[in-house]
């Protein structure tokens, strides 16, 4: 039995900056340029020169996963990009909210209604466009925080905004596991996986086991799979079947057969992790400048790019390639509800994220991992209380809105929060690492221009859409 989170979701504090640019052209900032500043290209030093040219994006391949052994395998992509967009591994819906309006999903009851496409949108750079508000997500449930952006993530070693997955496919497992988001169930989606791509899983991973059998294995569908409501004296809780924990079909599976099913299904999010790691943003204009363009930017720009490594202090945490330095961060961000009716008055990220996949079976040190990353921190200290993972900055521009919460809805109002140092403590746990920058109106709106500079191409069109199954 789960208890039921109070609708109070949503803050604590955040990461920094979580946005980017857009493709267009350079602006024309006009007579006095955008900001009123000067319209003349600024002179950067060779130290700043020396920080920018660290930021130039990583055109070659993500790191190897040694947690996967089919990371880089294209039957494997191909699969998982099936996987990505079938409905079909989801169960009942359980929020009311879902009355077949704008943005929701269907109706409350229905299952099979949700995919890793429906929050990860890729026609919108893999961030969640769809969703009531476009701040928080509206799964199963509406979700704790907003739906960050899969561009580059093969490269981040922690995932989620607390860090509580090590890894692309458990993370993957996570979102199917619950309640918020898939509210299915390992043992329904290993058998979902084998009904319906049977031959594609064997040609990746051998022999499947048989768990069709009634006898062996309690057949669930996607209706009685997940969680349901439940009311008690103490309030709501959801009472789930198929996965650990459930005191039901899979608790009351012997422990090979609770191995079986996990192999199964960890293998099928293994797969949606290679298609994952082929999802790029690619270079922008910021980039072509680097490399010689000196058309690319405008002064405007080039005077964000200036204050980025400069006086905006955003570079240190927003290093390297893909401007993020994969750490987490408290930046002292107040509750303020999101979605009209939830705010989060204790999310304390990072302290219980980075305890929890310590001790996760699923972590990558463990049993169902083909080799360790390495990416497990050796102690949760307190300065990650309220902590949440530094957002790359790369093709986020067109997000509707940022930081973990999703309560800024525009680049300027996230600039605006971090020149003021934050919010005064108190409102959230942790202490901010923030400090005053007192950026003026025309350093602020230089800085966006920068962020805007930031777009790359995005990933190939074919990667945008679902495949058919090969059994179809």
């Amino acid at each position: 039995m789960v208890p039921r989170s109070s609708l109070l979701l949503l803050t604590g504090a955040a990461s920094l900056l979580a946005a980017c640019g857009t493709s267009a052209p350079p602006p024309d900032d006009g007579p006095g340029g955008a900001s009123g500043a000067p319209n003349s290209a600024p002179e950067l030093d060779t130290a700043t020169m020396e920080q920018l040219r660290s930021l130039r994006y990583d055109e070659g391949p993500p790191p190897p996963d040694p947690s996967n052994r089919v990371a880089d395998d294209p039957a494997a992509r191909e699969l998982g990009q099936r996987l990505f967009f079938d409905p079909s591994l989801s169960g009942p819906l359980l929020e009311g909210d879902h009355d077949g309006g704008g943005g929701t999903l269907g109706f409350k009851g229905e299952s099979g209604k949700v995919s890793c496409s429906s929050c990860h949108v890729p026609t919108a750079h893999f961030v969640d466009v769809r969703s009531p508000h476009q701040q928080i997500s509206l799964g199963t449930l509406w979700t704790k925080r907003r739906t960050p952006t899969l561009l580059e993530v093969a490269f981040a070693p922690l995932y989620n905004w607390d860090g509580r997955r090590d890894s692309i496919w458990g993370q993957a497992l996570g979102v199917i596991e619950s309640e918020r988001e898939f509210n299915s169930s390992r043992l329904f989606v290993a058998q979902r996986v084998l009904a319906s791509y049977g031959a594609e899983y064997e040609a990746l991973f051998g022999q499947p086991p048989d768990l069709s059998n009634p006898d062996e294995y309690p057949q669930l569908t996607s209706d009685d799979t997940g969680c349901s409501e439940l009311m008690s004296i103490d309030g709501v809780f959801y009472d789930c079947r198929g996965r650990p924990g459930d005191q039901g079909p899979y608790d009351g599976l012997g422990e090979n057969a609770q191995r079986t099913v996990t192999e199964v299904a960890v293998n099928a999010t293994k797969a949606i992790a290679a298609y994952v790691r082929q999802l790029r943003c690619g270079p922008g204009r910021f980039d072509a400048w680097l490399d010689g363009d000196e058309s690319a930017l405008s002064p405007s720009e080039l005077r964000g790019a200036g204050l980025f490594v400069g006086k905006g202090q955003c570079i240190d945490c927003h290093s390297g390639p893909n401007l993020t330095d994969g750490e987490f961060h408290n930046v002292g961000l107040r509750p303020a509800v999101v979605a009209v009716a939830f705010t989060d008055t204790g999310d304390r990220g990072a302290a219980e994220g980075l305890a929890e996949i310590q001790d996760d079976p699923l972590n990558t040190a463990g049993e169902f991992s083909d080799g360790d990353r390495g990416a497990l921190p050796d102690s949760v200290g307190d300065e990650l209380e309220g902590a949440f993972r530094t957002p790359p900055l790369r093709c986020i521009a067109e997000q509707p809105s940022f930081l973990h919460t999703g309560q800024f809805t525009s680049l300027e109002s996230v600039v605006s929060f971090l020149s003021r140092g934050g919010d005064p403590a108190g409102g959230y746990p942790g202490d901010s690492e923030l400090e005053r920058l007192d950026l003026t109106d025309d350093e602020k709106a230089d800085l966006v221009a920068f962020l805007g500079a930031l777009m790359g191409p995005g990933p190939e069109p074919a990667l945008l859409t679902g495949l058919e199954s090969a059994a179809d």
